[in-house]
């Protein structure tokens, strides 16, 4: 008889947040919680979360905007499971709610173009471009499946309403595959840079990449949130995006504002 897996209690938002999820396999990063700031909600409107893992993502945003509803889905059953544990535990169960779903079977109760907003934080990696975790909950977190990108793009973009957003975190050696995906089907994009390290010091001089990270170009952005309107027109515009560390290592205070305090990210 197998023996059950250790839970974690941990936290996001500084405290705000209180998060069961697997000891060992895929850990919450701050991913879900950037993805979660960038969603432009309103009071009264709702939000889909695709793919929301233990819930993070979903829980994040509830807390941050106390007058909307969002709903998770998630193919993997124990993970669900989870997420609608940390639902209550949060106290947000009147506003929140998870189901097991495929998005490629989806529940028929989950009605098309109803959504103010989709969010999505997709698997990064295509099937066979990395080693798969021995983990499978991990393995299914970071490298797709028989669902590749082209499927949970198609499906956000089903269940946004026409002038609802589409709001996606990927890494960016995959924008341009993202972008082609959207093109035609959503306007008004937004690609917003998520930077690894400040590319100053603190007297305004430009750092040497071996300063931050022998090898590597200081400003490379490895991630990217991508938003667009579902039927929109407007031309694709590229943000400022947002520095994550200083040359300390520590959060830039902008970060800090949004992972600790749960402040919005305005793309």
């Amino acid at each position: 008889m197998s023996q059950p897996e250790e839970i974690t209690h941990d936290t996001l938002l500084g405290g705000k947040v209180v998060l069961r999820q697997h000891a060992a396999g895929y850990r919450v990063a701050m991913d879900p919680v950037l993805l979660a700031a960038s969603v432009p909600a309103l009071a009264g409107e709702t939000v889909l979360d695709v793919g929301t893992g233990v819930g993070a993502a979903m829980l994040c945003l509830a807390m941050r905007l106390p007058d909307i509803r969002v709903t998770g889905v998630e193919v993997q059953r124990e993970l669900a499971h989870l997420a609608a544990q940390n639902i209550v535990e949060n106290g947000l169960d009147e506003r929140a709610e998870v189901m097991v779903s495929d998005l490629q079977r989806p529940p028929p109760r989950l009605v098309p173009r109803s959504f103010d907003h989709v969010m999505a934080n997709p698997p990064y990696f295509e099937a066979g471009r990395v080693r798969a975790s021995g983990k499978h909950e991990k393995a299914t977190a970071k490298i797709e499946g028989t669902a590749r990108l082209e499927a949970w793009t198609a499906y956000c973009l089903s269940m946004a309403r026409p002038g609802g957003t589409i709001t996606m975190i990927h890494r960016t050696d995959r924008l341009a595959e993202l972008l082609a995906l959207l093109t035609g089907k959503a306007g008004d994009l937004v690609i917003y840079p998520l930077w690894p390290h400040q590319p100053f010091d603190e007297n305004g001089s430009r750092l040497n990449s071996e300063e931050i990270s022998p090898g590597q170009p200081p400003i490379a952005a490895k991630r990217v949130i991508v938003r667009a309107v579902a039927s929109g027109k407007g031309p694709l515009r590229l943000a400022a995006g947002l520095v994550l560390h200083n040359t300390n290592g520590n959060h830039t205070k902008p970060a800090d504002f949004v992972l600790r305090h749960g402040g919005a990210l305005r793309l």
